[in-house]
């Protein structure tokens, strides 16, 4: 029964220490962005531009593709067929490439339709919808380029091979920051610069696993496969997983959609908030998802019961005892963070206060995001699509309505008579801060998709909590206790963040995160916590 768990522990460090360098990448990136480009109508053209193809990664790719693919693949490996499992990533390869192909030429010609459906607050301004429907052309191949990377990564995953995959996105990152310090000084237009980095980025990114799935015997050339078996079996779960999988991105297009009536810069203080609490969330909560699925599609295959609450259950207080401290960190540290990464060059601070307000309202659904990347996988290993898919439906409908509430709530405190003296719309367009309650939407609406998975668990009776769950919540509660009083102590005796130098915002952020750190892992070990418990079944 402890077997599984060095197992999960090592692909969870392969894959976090890797996404870890991505992400630290992903921060230089933005911070980048903020001090050649800052938060104006450029920079939210450019955003719109890329949440829609990297929406549409996350629904093909990462999200509804990846849950559905690697239980099939797992069930075909455990056969031990070679000649079924190379059929079957040729056929998958070859279909899901026909698929986006198609879909790829809608969006690059029906880009200006696009732009007009996810972002209608802009068509009344024809610079910023030119620029925005330009770059979406630019951008829109990449959909294609990064699904196939994530098949390839898929597989990679389902052989344990962890680092590849986490690493990948680096590329991305790293196409962005030499796009906007080099290429976009010799465009007449700078910020499409970001666009072709993301477009040469996408082809990177396949290119580099292709070796990989070379030498696992697994790289043939593409071949449509409609009706092969095992790819109908991937189609039947991917349909309804489509929705299901990717609601936090449902919910951040919608918020695109909300953000494009406001005042500018909203697209890019929201982006920028979502980059920092991605920042955890990708590193531990994507990671323990990704690791977490075929050890419980292999538990479920072979009817290991015993096996697949046990690894759930290492998933759920791995989750909880990252997901909470970073969750309290971004919250009491958003200004602080926001104004050490982001506020240089063009980015002032009133972009920092802007930023701290989205980042502060969106990073308490932190844990809630973290545990449904780890509840998720339990129903797709099992091959329950529906379950997460009518969790997420209910939850998106409830984060919809709660934006526009909580947004014409914050419209009727702070507006003032002159802002309604063209109307309500130009109204939206004239109140800073508005943006904020889509992250206390989306994180509302997380936490209610995590209820309802939760208990749909408990009531199928495949999750039964292990021994000692009451000891971990007591000393996890006193950690972090201890943690939030070392933070409020040092933002009680560094007040001031948007006025200092940048080397010493840098200095204070860096004591803040280091003290409260050591305190959070000083009380858990003091209260008993070991390391080996993570290996324990």
């Amino acid at each position: 029964m402890s077997a599984p768990r060095p197992g999960l522990l090592r692909g969870l460090a392969s894959f976090s220490s890797m996404t870890f360098v991505s992400r630290v990448l992903g921060l230089a990136r933005e911070t980048v962005i903020a001090i050649v480009f800052g938060a104006n109508a450029y920079t939210d053209a450019f955003w719109v531009a890329f949440r829609i193809p990297n929406f549409l990664r996350r629904l093909f790719a990462e999200g509804a593709f990846s849950l559905a693919f690697v239980p099939v693949f797992t069930e075909v490996k455990q056969r031990g067929d070679e000649a079924a499992l190379q059929a079957l990533v040729a056929r998958a390869a070859g279909t899901l490439g026909g698929i986006l192909l198609l879909v790829t030429a809608l969006g690059v010609f029906g880009a200006s339709w696009m732009t007009r459906l996810f972002a209608p607050g802009i068509v009344d301004d024809p610079l910023r919808f030119a620029l925005t429907t330009n770059m979406l052309r630019i951008t829109f191949p990449f959909l294609l380029f990064v699904s196939l990377t994530a098949l390839a990564g898929g597989v990679l995953n389902a052989y344990h091979k962890f680092a590849l995959p986490a690493l990948t996105p680096v590329i991305l990152n790293l196409c962005m920051i030499a796009g906007a310090l080099w290429l976009a000084p010799h465009l007449a237009v700078p910020i499409t610069a970001l666009a072709w980095a993301i477009l040469l980025a996408g082809v990177l990114q396949l290119a580099v696993q292709l070796p990989a799935l070379r030498k696992l015997g697994l790289l043939h050339t593409p071949r449509w496969g409609w009706r092969h078996s095992d790819v109908q079996k991937i189609l039947r779960l991917m349909l309804p997983t489509l929705f299901g999988s990717s609601v936090a991105q449902v919910n951040l297009l919608l918020d695109t959609l909300i953000a494009s009536f406001l005042i500018a810069g909203s697209q890019t203080w929201l982006a920028q908030s979502d980059r920092l609490m991605e920042f955890p969330l990708g590193v531990f909560g994507v990671a323990l998802g990704t690791v977490i699925l075929p050890s419980l599609a292999r538990h479920h295959v072979g009817t290991d019961r015993v096996g697949f609450q046990h690894a759930l259950d290492w998933g759920i207080r791995t989750a909880l005892l990252i997901a909470l401290p970073a969750a309290l960190a971004l919250v009491l540290l958003a200004k602080p963070m926001i104004a050490t990464l982001f506020q240089h060059g063009r980015f002032t601070p009133f972009d920092t206060e802007m930023a701290t307000l989205s980042l502060t309202t969106l990073s308490l659904g932190l844990p809630a995001f973290a545990l449904v990347k780890v509840l998720a996988p339990a129903f797709y290993a099992r091959q329950d699509t529906k379950t997460p898919v009518r969790a997420a439906v209910v939850s998106m409908t409830v984060n919809m309505a709660l934006n526009v509430i909580f947004v014409g709530l914050l419209f009727w405190r702070w507006h003032t008579p002159a802002d309604l003296t063209h109307g309500w719309l130009d109204g939206l367009a004239r109140v800073p801060g508005l943006h904020m309650a889509l992250g206390l939407a989306s994180a509302l609406a997380g936490y209610l998709n995590l209820t309802q998975l939760w208990l749909a668990l408990r009531r199928a009776g495949v999750y039964a909590a292990q021994p000692g769950w009451g000891r971990n919540l007591l000393r996890l509660g006193a950690a972090i206790a201890v943690m939030a009083a070392v933070l409020l102590a040092g933002r009680w005796y560094w007040p001031d963040w948007t006025h200092d130098s940048a080397w010493l915002r840098i200095g204070r952020l860096s004591a803040l995160l280091a003290g409260s750190s050591l305190a959070y892992l000083a009380v858990l070990f003091a209260l008993g916590f070991r390391l080996r418990e993570l290996h324990e079944a």
